[in-house]
């Protein structure tokens, strides 16, 4: 039976800790080891039975925060050390974790970030190039030795309640990506993570679409609506199925995913959207190739919609998933977060 994916009952509220001030940030001098703060997540999948030990190191600030509360608390307190590196060691759901906590502390001045990768999946690193291997030495000398990749993560806030905080993720799906995710869970219980873990649940995505009946969930989707830009344009729809659902709805501002997969076809660049429409058999049986990357006649006619957008507003009568973790239904605007500063090898 798979591990039930966690629950958000709401958005999050708005997370306590001070604005960073980056006149604290000093100026390193030639020679001197950077400040760096490392967020440990000891639950996530890698770190699992192993103790994080960087030796003594005093220019290197460790918190191991033992839930999402905690985490503005570490943040704050790295920034007042003014810390040049943020290292985040966890997967995908703690960099969600991590930055959603830190936008209202770091604001549009981060530090530059790397993220070690340690969870069940780790796509943001696939993204980065970074190998499974990486630890946080070899972070550390990238700072000075390796690359930059700036990537602007997805934006998340609820459109009727200003109360409520942003969330920054990479990976956000609806429809039939939502049993996907669950039967991602299944994936990890038999030993499958990362690329492998993709490849199973997408294989199983295709076989739903190709087999099950019209009224099966991973076929019928959900209720969903769509406007894209700050004008708000409905997205088209192909006029298969019921026009008020989606099959699946995946958007990501990554520009290389797991698996060598390719949805969004050939744009790589800020927000990026495909959604299917509730396909024939026929199409579906052509997804292998569209999520290679490769073109197919009419996708749109066919009910695949592969389009970027700067922004955009969902309305959805069912969960939706941002990077492994399920938000409740209700209407969300869409955009794009802070442009933040990668470090790779």
């Amino acid at each position: 039976m798979a591990t039930p994916i966690y629950e958000f009952a709401q958005m999050p509220r708005p997370a306590s800790g001070r604005m960073a001030d980056a006149s604290r940030r000093p100026v390193r001098l030639p020679g001197e080891a950077p400040s760096v703060g490392v967020i440990y997540n000891p639950r996530s999948h890698g770190n699992q039975g192993a103790d994080f030990d960087c030796g003594v190191s005093p220019h290197v600030h460790i918190a191991k925060p033992g839930d999402r509360s905690q985490l503005p608390i570490a943040l704050t307190e790295f920034a007042s050390r003014g810390i040049e590196l943020l290292v985040i060691n966890g997967g995908d759901g703690t960099v969600r974790d991590v930055l959603t906590s830190g936008l209202a502390i770091f604001g549009d001045d981060w530090p530059a970030i790397a993220v070690l990768p340690k969870g069940k999946t780790n796509a943001l690193t696939v993204d980065l190039g970074v190998p499974p291997e990486w630890n946080l030495q070899d972070a550390i000398d990238a700072l000075d030795n390796g690359s930059r990749v700036y990537r602007r993560p997805i934006e998340i806030n609820a459109a009727n309640d200003l109360s409520a905080s942003k969330v920054l993720g990479f990976i956000l799906g609806a429809g039939s990506f939502t049993k996907a995710t669950q039967a991602g869970q299944s994936a990890h219980r038999l030993g499958a993570f990362n690329s492998l873990a993709v490849g199973v649940t997408t294989a199983w995505t295709i076989a739903q679409a190709l087999f099950a009946g019209s009224e099966n969930p991973w076929r019928k989707g959900s209720r969903m609506k769509v406007e894209l830009g700050a004008n708000r344009t409905p997205m088209a729809h192909s006029g298969r199925g019921d026009t008020d659902y989606r099959q699946l709805l995946f958007a990501s501002t990554l520009e290389r995913l797991p698996a060598g997969t390719h949805p969004f076809g050939k744009l790589k660049s800020g927000l990026k959207i495909v959604a299917l429409d509730q396909i024939s058999r026929r199409t579906a049986a052509l997804l292998p190739i569209a999520i290679m990357g490769r073109e197919i006649a009419n996708p749109r006619e066919r009910g695949i919609h592969q389009l970027s957008a700067p922004e955009f507003t969902l309305e959805i009568d069912d969960q939706f998933i941002l990077d492994g973790e399920a938000f409740p239904a209700g209407k969300y605007h869409i955009g794009q977060g802070p442009e933040l500063q990668f470090i790779a090898p």
